[in-house]
């Protein structure tokens, strides 16, 4: 299937009071353990940023492309927008640029159901993971629409497209620990992933 990737690193970093895409866990920035982890699928990686916050050549991938939201200040709704609209691929995985240890079965899982659908997204009792889901282009019209009506809720959307939920049962086949959606936030956060990033090496998993 082809398949492209898109990272929001749009993000202002408020809780953090600087621009967390660029912090150190281990021995790679945050942003580079997400590329790290996407680049298995061999696909174009589309970076979408409030500006020109770090150069393509720090992230050190050949297929990267870097752009700008479309609709600035839009959040996370905005940029998955402007990354569909960028991306040359008809289905796309959308991460966020501040969650380190994806998985990538998991990952591959969620881009295999994905025919079909307009969006494939995992789902824990009441809470769902926009953010780590495979969107296909036939997601734009509809998110368009709540963009130009105010509407920044990625809730909404899932009334308005075909959506695919990948259940705590399929996810656990893979990422029984749901460290896959592990996002930093804090700094308390960003210590707790440099404590799993230290463990993940000890074990040779990095």
């Amino acid at each position: 299937m082809d398949i492209g990737c898109i990272v929001l690193a749009g993000g202002k970093g408020l809780r953090l009071g600087h621009e967390k895409a660029l912090e150190t866990v281990g021995n790679k920035s945050l942003i580079q353990w997400v590329v790290f982890s996407l680049s298995f699928l061999n696909s174009d990686i589309i970076i979408v940023t409030a500006a020109k916050q770090f150069p393509p050549q720090f992230i050190g991938y050949p297929k990267l492309k870097m752009v700008t939201d479309t609709y600035p200040g839009k959040g996370p709704l905005g940029g998955i927008y402007t990354g569909l609209a960028a991306s040359d691929s008809f289905y796309n995985l959308v991460v966020a640029c501040d969650m380190p240890f994806l998985n990538q079965d998991l990952l591959d899982y969620m881009i295999q159901i994905s025919t079909g659908f307009d969006l494939v997204l995992p789902r824990l009792g009441n809470m769902i993971e926009p953010l780590h889901a495979v969107y296909s282009k036939t997601c734009l019209a509809p998110i368009e629409c709540l963009l130009k009506q105010g509407n920044l809720k990625i809730h909404e959307l899932l009334t308005l497209v075909r959506v695919r939920y990948v259940e705590a049962a399929e996810i656990n086949r893979f990422d029984p620990k749901h460290l896959s959606f592990f996002n930093v936030n804090t700094e308390a956060d960003l210590e707790t992933a440099r404590e799993i990033a230290r463990g993940d090496m000890s074990n040779d998993k990095c």
